[in-house]
C-alpha cells in the first residue's frame, strides 16, 4: 500500500478532496492511504502558534522549523521501516513537477510526505534538516501549499496499479485522438447540428 502523508495547517482541505472519486475507491481498496497532519499538534506552546516574523526582517510570516520536523518525523516513524519515503516541499522555485516525476515516483517510493507552505514560506532549515526537496506545479504562486500536495498526489496514485481500474487510462499508454465524444453521434443544440468525425 502506497502511503501520502501532507502536513498542513488545514487538514480538512486535504481530506475533502481524498474522500470523493477514485482516490477514496482506491483507500476503500487498500491501494493507497491518505493522512494530512496538523503542525499546529507539534507545537510546544499554549497558542499553537506555527509562524514567526522572518529572521532579519521583511513582510509577512514565515512557518517555523520545528513543528513541521515533528510532524514529519511522526509521519515517517509511524510507517514501516522497510518503505522507501520521499519529503517534498510545495514551493514555487522547486523543480516542475512532471507526469515523468509522477511516474518514478509512483515506482520508487512507498511513502510520499508533501509539505504545504503558507505565508511567506518555510524556514529553510526544514528542508537541510529533512534533506527534502522543493518541487512546483507551475510557474505561478498560490495562497498555500494544498493545491499542489493535492495535485502531486493525484497524479502520482494514477500510476499505482488498480487506482483506474484499468491501465488503458492513462493517457499516455494509448494513441488516441486529441478530441472525445459520447453517444448520440448528431447533437442539436440551438437548432444546429454537431456530428461526431468520421473515425
Amino acid at each position: 500500500m502506497k502511503q501520502f502523508t501532507v502536513i498542513t495547517l488545514f487538514p480538512e482541505s486535504i481530506e475533502s478532496f481524498s474522500q470523493s472519486s477514485m482516490l477514496k475507491r482506491a483507500e476503500i481498496s487498500k491501494l493507497i492511504m491518505i493522512k494530512a497532519i496538523n503542525p499546529r499538534d507539534y507545537t510546544t506552546d499554549k497558542h499553537h502558534k506555527t509562524d514567526d516574523r522572518s529572521y532579519g526582517g521583511g513582510p509577512g510570516m514565515v512557518m517555523k522549523a520545528e513543528p513541521i520536523i515533528r510532524a514529519v518525523e511522526s509521519a515517517l516513524k509511524a510507517k514501516s521501516s522497510k518503505l522507501s519515503a520521499k519529503v517534498l516541499i510545495m514551493s514555487p522555485r522547486g523543480k516542475e513537477f512532471t507526469n515523468a516525476i509522477a511516474k518514478n515516483f509512483a515506482k520508487k517510493y512507498d511513502h510520499l510526505v508533501l509539505i504545504a507552505g503558507h505565508y511567506e514560506g518555510i524556514d529553510a532549515r526544514v528542508k537541510k534538516i529533512l534533506k527534502s526537496k522543493d518541487i512546483s506545479v507551475g510557474p505561478y504562486v498560490l495562497t498555500g501549499g494544498e493545491l499542489p500536495a493535492l495535485s502531486i498526489l493525484d497524479a502520482v496514485a494514477r500510476h499505482i496499479p488498480g487506482v483506474l481500474g484499468d491501465a488503458n487510462s492513462l493517457e499516455h499508454t494509448r494513441t488516441a485522438a486529441e478530441d472525445t465524444y459520447t453517444r448520440p453521434e448528431v447533437f442539436t443544440y440551438k437548432k444546429k447540428k454537431y456530428t461526431v468525425p468520421p473515425i
